[in-house]
C-alpha cells in the first residue's frame, strides 16, 4: 500500500511541475509580446525624432504609392473626371444614340454613365458585373440596347443585353454562353457593324476573325503584317481595317447577299504612305476620312470615300508631324474636323483642315492612354488610362465649325441663308466662349 501511495504521490508531484514549467513558458511569452508592443509603441512615439522604423518606411511606401493612384489633373478644358471604377479602365465606347459612355476595367465591371450628366457635379453610372472574369474591351450594339465585351482570362467575346427598367435605368444580363475561343495571341480589339450584320475580332498574330452575332464563325482574315497593332469595323458597318508592323493600313469589305447571307470578305483598299509601322487609326463618322499615326513620327488624313472597285483608289490630304509611341491612340471627330493623337499619357489636339497643333494635354493621366474617342456630336474627346475618364470639351472643334461657317457666308448670296449662317456662328462662338470661361474640373 505505501508502495503504491509513494508512487502516486510521485505522479502528482511530476505533474504540479510540468504545470508550474507550462505556466512559466506561458509568462514568458507573455512578458516577451509586451516588451515587443512596448518597443513599437516606443518606436511609434519617437518617430519624429529618431530613424524611422523598417515597418513605417513599409507602410509610407505604401501611402506613396496610393498616392500615386489618386492621379489628380485639371485644364481648361477639363468638363468631367468620371470616377467610378476601382481598377484601370482599359476601353471606352459611346452608344450610337449618343446618351450613353460604356467603360470597363479590372475590376470585373462595365460601367455605363450618361453624357447628360458630363457636365453636373454628379457622374452617376449602372454597373454590370463580370462574373470571374474582367473584361478589357467593350462595344454598344448598334440599338444601344446590348453590348460585347472581351474577357481577359475567359478569351472569348462575352454579350451582355441591356434590359430597361420601370424607372429608366437598366438591369444587364449575360448571354447563357460565351463566344468559342479561337484566337491564339492577345486580342487587340473587338467591333460590331453598325448594321448588325457581324462582330469582328482581332489579335495581334494578324488574324482577324468575323462572326455573325450568335457567336458562329464566318470567316477568318490573314493580314499578313506580321503583328497587327490595331483593327476596327468602320461605322458605316461595311468595312473592317487593319494595321501593324508593316507601313501600310489595309481595309477589307465584308459582303452579305439581298437577303442577309454571308458571302465574302473581299480586300477594299490599302492607305500607303507612311515609312514605318502604323500604331493605330480611326474612321470619321461617314466612313469617308480615316486618320492614322505612325512610328514614322506623322499622322495622315486620307480621303476614303472612293469607288475601289473602279481600281480608284485613296488619296492623301494632309501629313502632319506629331509625337507618338507602342500604344498610340487616334480619333478623328464624327464631323471630320479635329485630329487627336495619345501619346504615353498626353494627348495632342489637331485641326484636320490646316493641320495646325490646337491644344497640348500633358499628364492627363497617371498611366498610358488606353483608349480615346469623340462624343457623336463632337461636343466632347474622352480618354482613359487610370482609374479616371477624362472628359474635355472639343473647344477645336467649336473654332473649326466656327471658321467653316465663316467661310460658307462670305459665298452665301441668299439673304435668308446669311442670317441663318450668322445666328449659328454667333450661337457656336457663345457656346465656345462658357466653355473657355467655365472654371476647370
Amino acid at each position: 500500500m505505501e508502495v503504491a501511495a509513494l508512487v502516486a504521490l510521485t505522479l502528482l508531484l511530476g505533474a504540479l511541475v510540468i504545470l508550474v514549467a507550462l505556466a512559466v513558458g506561458r509568462r514568458k511569452e507573455e512578458l516577451k509580446e509586451e516588451a515587443e508592443q512596448a518597443a513599437e509603441t516606443s518606436a511609434d512615439a519617437s518617430a519624429a525624432k529618431g530613424p524611422t522604423p523598417k515597418k513605417q518606411k513599409q507602410e509610407k511606401q505604401r501611402s506613396r504609392k496610393d498616392k500615386a493612384a489618386q492621379h489628380s489633373f485639371s485644364h481648361p478644358l477639363l468638363a468631367a473626371s468620371l470616377k467610378g471604377h476601382s481598377g484601370n479602365v482599359t476601353c471606352l465606347d459611346f452608344s450610337s444614340n449618343g446618351k450613353y459612355l460604356a467603360s470597363c476595367a479590372d475590376d470585373r465591371t462595365v460601367r455605363i454613365w450618361s453624357t447628360k450628366d458630363f457636365l453636373e457635379r454628379e457622374h452617376k453610372c449602372l454597373r454590370a458585373n463580370v462574373e470571374l472574369d474582367h473584361a478589357t474591351l467593350v462595344r454598344f450594339s448598334p440599338d444601344s440596347r446590348a453590348f460585347i465585351t472581351w474577357l481577359s482570362n475567359g478569351d472569348a467575346i462575352r454579350i451582355f443585353k441591356m434590359i430597361k427598367k420601370d424607372d429608366g435605368t437598366f438591369s444587364f444580363k449575360a448571354a447563357s454562353e460565351d463566344f468559342p475561343q479561337k484566337h491564339k495571341a492577345p486580342i487587340v480589339n473587338i467591333g460590331i457593324a453598325e448594321t448588325g450584320k457581324f462582330i469582328m475580332s482581332a489579335s495581334t498574330d494578324t488574324t482577324v476573325l468575323i462572326w455573325d452575332l450568335k457567336g458562329e464563325l464566318l470567316a477568318s482574315i490573314n493580314t499578313n503584317q506580321m503583328t497587327n497593332s490595331y483593327a476596327a469595323v468602320s461605322p458605316c458597318g461595311r468595312f473592317v481595317a487593319s494595321c501593324g508592323f508593316t507601313p501600310d493600313v489595309k481595309v477589307w469589305e465584308v459582303c452579305f447577299g439581298k437577303g442577309g447571307e454571308f458571302r465574302e470578305v473581299t480586300r477594299a483598299f490599302d492607305l500607303k504612305g507612311h515609312s514605318a509601322g502604323v500604331h493605330a487609326f480611326a474612321f470619321s463618322n461617314d466612313s469617308h476620312r480615316m486618320v492614322t499615326v505612325s512610328k514614322d513620327g506623322s499622322w495622315k488624313l486620307w480621303n476614303t470615300n472612293v469607288e475601289y472597285k473602279k481600281q480608284q483608289d485613296p488619296y492623301l490630304l494632309r501629313t502632319v508631324p506629331c509625337s507618338s509611341s507602342d500604344g498610340s491612340r487616334a480619333a478623328l471627330s464624327p464631323d471630320g474636323r479635329v485630329v487627336a493623337i495619345s501619346d504615353g499619357c498626353n494627348v495632342a489636339m489637331f485641326d484636320a483642315a490646316t493641320g495646325n497643333l490646337e491644344e497640348e494635354l500633358h499628364g492627363v493621366h497617371s498611366e498610358e492612354i488606353t483608349d480615346i474617342r469623340f462624343d457623336i456630336n463632337s461636343r466632347f474627346l474622352v480618354c482613359c488610362g487610370d482609374k479616371a475618364i477624362r472628359v474635355f470639351h472639343n473647344a477645336p472643334g467649336y473654332r473649326a465649325a466656327i471658321r467653316d461657317m465663316q467661310d460658307m457666308l462670305k459665298k452665301a448670296q441668299n439673304e435668308a441663308m446669311k442670317q441663318r449662317l450668322q445666328q449659328q456662328i454667333s450661337e457656336a462662338q457663345s457656346a465656345l466662349d462658357t466653355v473657355l470661361a467655365a472654371p476647370a474640373e
